[in-house]
């Protein structure tokens, strides 16, 4: 009976203990941390053919007086952003200076959500920042790799993956 117990309730578990966070997340891409001035800042264009689903974490640290931040995901058909558009509901509501500083947003984004049947196969984060110099920083994660450890999808600018 406890056999069968056990049994089941590996089933239900959705990551192995033997498998690595970083076997299942990539880190695709990013908007470097910086005091970005008004403007719009890109991760660039990454492929969204290896996972299934995506994260965008948009971290604000100290808001220029009376600044506002944007952030969302757009599509396109290739890595040069042929037909770019942005993707229906995955844009984060403004976050303004008089909401305090050092805040986090997130977007969730599932592949299916593309729009496939017209070739969009590749998204961007923009991090848009108005008015006023503020402390910003994005970063792009995949999730759930559709054939090899996530690890292998990694942006070069990941610099070390620790045990």
């Amino acid at each position: 009976m406890r056999r069968q117990l056990l049994r089941l309730l590996r089933k239900k578990i959705m990551f192995p203990m033997n498998v690595k966070a970083t076997e299942q997340v990539a880190v695709l891409g990013g908007v470097n941390p910086s005091s970005q001035a008004a403007g719009a800042a890109v991760s660039g264009w990454i492929s969204a053919a290896q996972f299934n689903k995506f994260l965008a974490l948009i971290n604000v640290g100290t808001f220029g007086a009376s600044a506002t931040v944007d952030a969302k995901i757009q599509q396109a058909q290739d890595s040069s952003g042929t037909g770019a558009k942005d993707v229906p509901n995955k844009a984060i509501a403004q976050l303004l200076a008089a909401g305090g500083n050092n805040v986090q947003a997130a977007i969730n984004l599932d592949a299916q959500e593309l729009d496939v049947n017209n070739g969009f196969g590749y998204i961007q984060l923009s991090v848009t920042v108005g008015t006023a110099a503020t402390g910003t920083s994005a970063s792009l994660l995949g999730f759930l790799p559709k054939f090899a450890a996530a690890s292998d999808f990694n942006a070069a600018s990941v610099a070390q993956i620790v045990g």
